[in-house]
């Protein structure tokens, strides 16, 4: 047996002459135990809220957009997306042409962002769980409805249960602005509120979606679309979607960009993985100052086992072996805590996903709080924990080297 590990063993589980060390250190592994479990918990909350919004958002972003390098509209090539709708990795492949756009409705007016998707989008219709009042489709016979953010609608006071059309109007590309007669200078088209949906607070605020064919007309196209969105099948693996955006970006060549859920909206995840990172350099923070009580209880204990570190050096110890026994018995203390957080952290993660012990607050999309758990984040954790304890344990015997 590794001899420095054994004493340092029986150190950890004697009685001590001052019961004041064993408090120190019993509060010790309680802080590294209560510490390690709130990173367990709380990087498994941002997991459950990380994938939650990744979900919400699938409703209106596509696995891969391939939008032009430069300009705003392009002319489908139909050899490339033809391949990609053959992919057996692929589902959907759809056109879609999006713009800023003026909106009247019943003597109200704003802003807002619409997106024109053809009849192959309308027939595989992503957004179906979002939906909160009215009906999914986008034609009623040849009437081309729309779908309306909640919070857009909620501002104009459009309802699809009213008679009034959505007015949709946007500066016409080919005529120049006339002061004399500004209405001869815009297109304007007209759709019916079919739906409303409910996704997250800036989309519902901004986003319509509409048949292509009436933005075409509104924005003086004929074949062109802003992008096309493909969808792959569900549970599809990363490496995958990865060889179809690369095989993509090949077949397309320079002048076009294939652009995968993270570059879609690049400013929303970076700002989820700081936030997590902040969250976990701050919980790092506080095991530093608790891990501080192990450099108290160690060093009270070095100062007792004085005569045991005289005794020793008498039967050829090396400083060298005696710190290694007090290293050995300050980190033990962090471990232990350690591996009693992991279990408490670990557990307390699957009774909530299991049970929902912990409800949301007001109304929200989910009842209780999301939670996963992943090995990355366990691992992680127990490393950052070992590294602290293994650290503060050098501070109290770096001074064993001088001969007492």
């Amino acid at each position: 047996m590794h001899l420095p590990l054994f004493i340092a063993r029986r150190y950890l589980f004697a009685k001590k002459s001052h019961n004041v060390i064993n408090i120190i250190s019993a509060i010790s592994a309680i802080g590294m135990a209560i510490g390690t479990a709130a990173l367990v918990v709380i990087l498994s909350v941002y997991n459950g809220f990380d994938s939650l919004v990744r979900s919400s958002l699938s409703h209106v972003e596509p696995d891969l957009l391939v939008v032009p390098d430069s300009g705003k509209v392009f002319v489908p090539d139909e050899e490339v997306f033809d391949w990609a709708r053959n992919h057996p990795a692929v589902a959907t492949v759809d056109g879609i042409l999006q713009e800023n756009v003026y909106l009247s409705y019943d003597g109200r007016t704003g802003v807002a962002r619409a997106k024109g998707v053809d009849r192959a989008y309308e027939a595989r219709n992503p957004m179906a769980d979002c939906l909160v009042d009215g009906a999914l489709a986008l034609h009623k016979g040849d009437v081309p409805l729309a779908l309306v953010g909640s919070g857009l609608a909620y501002r104009m006071g459009i309802s699809p249960r009213f008679l009034p059309g959505i007015e949709v109007w946007f500066p016409a590309r080919d005529r120049a602005f006339s002061a004399a007669n500004p209405a001869a200078s815009v297109n304007s088209v007209k759709v019916w509120p079919g739906g409303l949906f409910s996704v997250n607070t800036d989309i519902d605020n901004n986003l319509m979606v509409l048949p292509i064919d009436p933005m075409r007309e509104l924005l003086g196209y004929t074949d062109e679309v802003s992008g096309m969105e493909i969808r792959l099948e569900e549970g599809t693996p990363a490496r995958t979607l990865r060889k179809v955006q690369k095989e993509l970006s090949t077949r397309l060549g320079p002048g076009f960009k294939v652009l995968d859920r993270y570059r879609q909206n690049e400013s929303l995840y970076k700002m989820m993985r700081y936030e997590k990172a902040a969250v976990y350099l701050i919980l790092i923070f506080v095991l530093i100052i608790i891990a501080f009580n192990i450099f108290g209880s160690l060093s009270m204990l070095i100062i007792e086992k004085k005569e045991d570190i005289g005794t020793l050096r008498s039967m050829g110890a090396e400083d060298k072996f005696i710190r290694r026994v007090f290293v050995l018995e300050g980190w033990m203390i962090s471990l232990l805590g350690m591996a009693v957080g992991l279990v408490i952290g670990i557990a307390v993660v699957l009774l909530q996903q299991e049970l929902g012990l912990v409800k949301m607050p007001g109304s929200f999309m989910v009842s209780s709080y999301p939670v996963i758990l992943k090995p990355m984040d366990i691992i992680i954790t127990a490393t950052s924990v070992a590294v602290i304890g293994y650290l503060i344990a050098l501070l109290p015997v770096r001074r064993l080297a001088e001969k007492q």
